[in-house]
């Protein structure tokens, strides 16, 4: 049965659309077939770590949004661009990362309920074994309807007490949104804290927290040109990320 896995957070730069990527690679790894939609409409990102710009990227999630086509016409099979050794699939619908479009979004928005039927649309036809939605920062109606409709949220956050504020504010929604599982990741944690910061984030949410991502210097280094478990799979980070991924699909 396909699952559906939203990754969120509340502020920005936590490291959502790398740990989606992430996720994606190691289930495609393992012979599922993944679909990652980025619905961050108006600050889209996660084509980058599969190396896709604007040259090269037709048809994107807002022109099915705006009825142009189906949601799976904007569907890109991305699989050769993590390696040789993909026993599965992944198919990556990116959201419009031209001006005019994303102003667009701003001005006009969109209807929020097509996501719904776009999501069932895609596991169905594309025939997922998991759809990772990499959602848009904070709380908005399009965020409300990713976390109410997954059977997993991540919910990302870093050691920094804006985060740890917010991340108050999900939880308690997420929960009353009645989501079947939950998990807390910790990201840009200082190595000499990951254990201190685990036990303290989780006594604070009453929340598992499912994986602490160190502070990596090759991570900043990468600086999202690729996906990392793919680029590093030796990598300490990399096996969190494994464990992480292991904890989802259990």
């Amino acid at each position: 049965m396909s699952k559906i896995i939203s990754v969120h957070s509340f502020r920005g730069g936590t490291g959502k659309s790398n740990t989606s990527a992430n996720i994606a690679y190691l289930c495609a790894l393992q012979g599922l077939s993944v679909g990652v939609v980025d619905t961050d409409i108006q600050s889209p990102g996660i084509h980058v770590l599969f190396g896709m710009d604007e040259e090269n990227m037709g048809r994107s999630l807002n022109d099915y949004l705006w009825g142009k086509c189906a949601i799976e016409e904007t569907a890109y099979d991305v699989t050769a661009s993590l390696g040789a050794n993909i026993k599965g699939k992944v198919f990556l619908i990116p959201s419009s990362i031209k001006a005019g479009e994303i102003a667009r979004v701003l001005r006009e928005g969109y209807d929020v309920g097509l996501l719904n039927d776009g999501f069932d649309a895609l596991i169905k036809n594309l025939n997922l074994d998991l759809l990772v939605i990499d959602t848009h920062p904070g709380l908005n109606e399009e965020t409300l309807l990713s976390i109410a409709i997954s059977d997993t949220l991540v919910l990302i956050m870093r050691p920094d007490q804006q985060d740890y504020q917010g991340t108050s504010v999900t939880v308690e929604v997420a929960r009353k949104l009645d989501v079947p599982q939950m998990y807390l990741m910790v990201n840009k944690v200082p190595e000499k804290l990951m254990s201190a910061v685990k036990q303290n984030v989780e006594s604070t949410y009453n929340c598992e927290v499912a994986a602490v991502i160190p502070h990596s210097d090759d991570l900043m280094t990468l600086a999202s040109s690729g996906v990392f478990s793919s680029k590093y799979p030796d990598h300490p980070v990399t096996k969190i990320y494994q464990q992480l991924t292991n904890r989802i699909l259990a």
